[in-house]
Parts: structure tokens; sequence; C-alpha cells
């Protein structure tokens, strides 16, 4: 679960740069710049932690010499109340970079979350709980972190990294099996290809055209299980569209071998954590 050190200290910067612009003028007027403190990281609700180094990288980033301790791992499950991390060192440093740090830690502590109560709603069953690029903008890297932080993985990280047809490249291609030739045609000989179908011919035909997955998009979990008959294990198969903590257990026990859930990035709750001074 290694970050891209490289992506995760450009977006630290922008994000930085956002927030304090050309300076926290409230902390500069009040505290001197030889100051030192002690602060502490903690929930304010149940869940599972994420971002911790990616909290830690905000304040070294304001001043190299602040040692930031992680009380408990990424992946973690704690309770409210439970202390996260403490940060000692610069004043300055330490409140100039507390809400961007909260930021990162309670949204991708949330996607964590959400994504641990799917993967266990579905534990007894062989079904992967993936994500999906409906992820935040300029924050995917660390919200598909947090969904693998949370036990879930991930599906293809942008455009550029997997061949996914969808409805729309089957219409501007002519049909299934068009679509899915040129895209073999087109690509490396090594790339997979997924398709998007709504029905039980799309199925058909997608198998026949040699598909690798075949994506059942906003089907029923009667129809889920006809077309895992069908398919009997010459394609994978991946249920996709209006997941719910409600419909994924019936989901999973169709048969399908992967669930993707838009919700894990899109509809996740920030955690509740704060940061505050000791001393």
């Amino acid at each position: 679960m290694n970050l891209n050190t490289l992506l995760l200290d450009e977006l630290i910067q922008r994000c930085l740069i956002e927030d304090i612009g050309t300076g926290d003028i409230t902390t500069n007027a009040l505290v001197s710049p030889e100051a030192e403190t002690t602060a502490v990281i903690q929930a304010k609700s149940s869940g599972v932690v994420a971002g911790l180094p990616v909290a830690a990288k905000v304040f070294k980033h304001l001043c190299p010499e602040i040692v930031f301790k992680a009380k408990v791992k990424d992946g973690s499950q704690v309770e409210r109340q439970t202390t996260l991390a403490e940060v000692k060192g610069n004043t300055r440093a330490i409140l100039a970079g507390e809400r961007v740090a909260l930021n990162f830690l309670q949204r991708l502590s949330g996607v964590a979350t959400k994504t641990a109560v799917l993967v266990a709603l579905v534990a007894m069953y062989p079904a992967r709980i993936t994500d999906t690029r409906k992820t935040t903008p300029g924050l995917r890297v660390l919200e598909k972190y947090a969904v693998r932080v949370g036990g879930g993985y991930n599906h293809r990280f942008g455009l550029y990294d997997a061949i996914l047809i969808k409805d729309n490249h089957i219409k501007v291609a002519g049909g299934i099996t068009q679509a899915i030739d040129l895209s073999r045609r087109n690509n490396p000989h090594a790339a997979k290809v997924e398709i998007e179908v709504e029905g039980l011919a799309g199925v058909e035909e997608a198998l026949a055209a040699n598909a690798d997955i075949i994506m059942l998009d906003n089907m029923d979990t009667a129809l889920m299980r006809e077309a895992v008959d069908m398919v009997g294990g010459r394609a994978l198969l991946e249920a996709s569209g209006g997941v719910s903590e409600e419909s994924i257990l019936s989901i999973a026990k169709s048969g399908v071998d992967l669930i993707s859930v838009g919700a894990l990035t899109h509809s996740a709750v920030a955690m509740d954590i704060s940061l505050n001074i000791k001393n």
C-alpha cells in the first residue's frame, strides 16, 4: 500500500498553498517563531484509520524537524477518543498545517471505513469489492489508497491503464463485437478488454467476441445469476450500478467475481478527527 512520494509531495504542496497562501496571519500574530508545543490527533468517532503517513508529510513540509509519532497504523479499527498520533515541534507549523492534515486524514479514513463495512458484509463470498473513477478531483491516488486500507481493491486508476468499453463507446464503434475487435487491434496484445453490457444478449455477444471481463450494468440479481451460469468462468464478471449496504450481499451471492462501488469514494462520510494542543 505504498504511496507515490512525488505525487504526494506535489499534492500536499498545492493544498498547503491553497490554505496558507502568503501566511497564517492569525497564528503569526499570536505565536513567536521559536515557540514549540505538543499536540495530539484524536478520533471523535469510530472507524478505520487511513492517511496517517499523509498527515505526517503535511507537517514535515512546513517544518522538517517536527516529530510525528503515529499511535496506531493505517487500517486500524479505532473507537471514539482513541489517540491516533502525537505531533511535537514548531507551534506555528503545527497550527498552520492542522487543517490540511486533518482534511486528508478525515477524508481518507471515511473512505476506508465505508470500504471496510462493505467488505465485511460479503466476507463469506469470493467477490472482490472494487472502487471506480468517481473520485474527488485531484485526490484519486489517495482515495484509492484508502480503499485498499479498508480491504477493497482498485479498479483502473484512469483512462490510460485499462480498457473499459462503456455504452457510449459501443455506440460510436457500431456494436459490442466491433468495439472489442477495435480495442484488441489498437492496443498492446497483453491488455485485457472489459466491456459493459445491459442484458443477457450483451453478455452472450461479449463472450463470443472473447471479452476478458464483462461488466453487468444495473442488472438485477436474477439476471446476474443467469449471466454467471452462461459465462461459466470463461470471463470475469463485474457487477456495477446501484450497489449499497442493503443490496451488496445478494449481489455477492449471485456468483460474480467483482463488485464495483462508486459510493466508496463519492459518498463516504468523513471520519470526525481533531487536533488539540497539549502544552
